[in-house]
């Protein structure tokens, strides 16, 4: 008898122990399912944030005067025929993360800079929606853009782009005058406005407008200097040579530096023969990286139909290549306030003996690129290659 009682006590005990533990893995389990539908409709809210942010839109005006219509997140960038615009681009963002597609003379000037050693995915964008100037909408397409950044001026690629339904936004390169400060300013301005992030890049402006006020301040405080007659050799390849006139980058530069422009009296980037040059004899030549030619091609006089020989510029030795950085040294771009610097070194060497042009580069790139430019990367940016031109001689 007693030994039934303590089996019974036993089996009990077991019983109400099997119980408590089923009640402990239910409770678990109710636990669990709640945690995994609460992660669920966490992850489900935050999904549906993200797609939400996706379709919602906002309305930029760009250099037109259009109101364009875009994506709040805008995720899929080309940059087409406004050519510096990926440096600026790069520069305001940090990275290519987001360009799906570039001109290819930009990715030529890209793959001769030092662009690809801060944003190295820069030379993996596409360019074959481009050929030459001709645009295949087709291949555009393919890249599944949520806008396209054009030239603003380009008022033919605008009306293709517009008539694939494709957003657009025009940046101008003449809303400005032409003053290259002020054009960096206002393309900064609108990448701030198309991608929500206005005062990103407001450091590097100011630092554009207190570069143009102190060469400014120094030139009018030495205005009884001679000013050096400049020649711009913009475009200059397969026999054509084209310069910049006024109404063109060309003449902001020269007069900002303290030079006089010779082709003032001609208007935007017009050809010329070596007859109009021969008459001017410029005291100075600039060469800009849309051209192939070197100064020594000029010393050399090795390019075929064209006598250099007897111009003032070349007789003394004062032909220059537009050095290039992020980007080609001429139009605005991501570099724009050191090329003010340069050209006022050169031009007015005696104003400006002060400044060390190979350490307003190293700073600049420091601050504003957070990149320590080695000895032969400064070496490229003041003696690029002819490559960068993206044309041959």
């Amino acid at each position: 008898m007693r030994n039934l009682k303590r089996w019974a006590a036993v089996l009990t005990a077991a019983a109400m122990m099997t119980a408590s533990l089923s009640a402990c893995s239910k409770g678990e389990a109710v636990q669990a399912t709640e945690a995994e539908k609460s992660a669920n409709a966490e992850a489900e809210t935050t999904g549906s944030d993200e797609e939400t942010a996706k379709k919602e839109t906002h309305i930029v005006v760009d250099h037109t005067g259009r109101e364009v219509e875009l994506p709040v997140e805008v995720d899929r960038i080309v940059i087409s025929s406004i050519l510096p615009l990926p440096s600026v681009y790069c520069l305001f963002e940090g990275s290519a993360d987001k360009l799906v597609g570039i001109h290819p003379s930009s990715m030529a000037a890209a793959q001769n800079s030092i662009l690809p050693a801060v944003v190295p995915d820069i030379v993996d964008v596409n360019t074959d929606f481009l050929t030459g100037e001709d645009l295949n909408i087709e291949e555009l397409l393919n890249l599944k853009p949520d806008v396209v950044f054009y030239r603003a001026e380009d008022t033919e690629e605008y009306e293709k782009l517009a008539a694939a339904g494709i957003p657009a936004i025009g940046f101008s390169t003449a809303n400005w005058d032409f003053d290259c400060i002020a054009t960096f300013e206002g393309w900064v301005e609108l990448l701030g406005e198309v991608l929500g992030q206005e005062d990103k890049a407001a450091g590097i402006v100011e630092y554009g407008r207190e570069t143009k006020a102190e060469i400014a301040a120094k030139l009018q405080a030495a205005s009884g200097i001679e000013k050096p007659r400049v020649l711009i050799l913009f475009n200059y390849a397969g026999g054509v040579i084209k310069t910049s006139g006024s109404h063109h980058f060309g003449q902001y530069w020269i007069e900002s530096a303290g030079g006089v422009n010779v082709a003032a009296e001609l208007s935007g980037n017009p050809e010329i023969n070596m007859e109009q040059i021969y008459e001017w004899d410029p005291d100075m030549i600039f060469i800009t990286n849309f051209s192939p030619y070197q100064p020594e091609d000029l010393y050399h006089n090795s390019i075929k139909g064209h006598d250099w020989s007897n111009v003032r510029a070349v007789k003394e030795g004062k032909v220059y290549k537009f050095p290039l950085g992020m980007y080609r040294w001429f139009p605005p771009a991501s570099d724009t306030p050191l090329v003010l610097k340069w050209l006022s070194t050169i031009l007015c060497p005696e104003i400006f003996a002060d400044t060390d042009m190979e350490k307003e580069v190293r700073d600049y790139y420091k601050r504003f690129y957070g990149v320590e430019l080695t000895d032969a990367q400064v070496e490229q940016i003041f003696n690029p290659a002819s490559e960068a031109s993206g044309v041959s001689k």
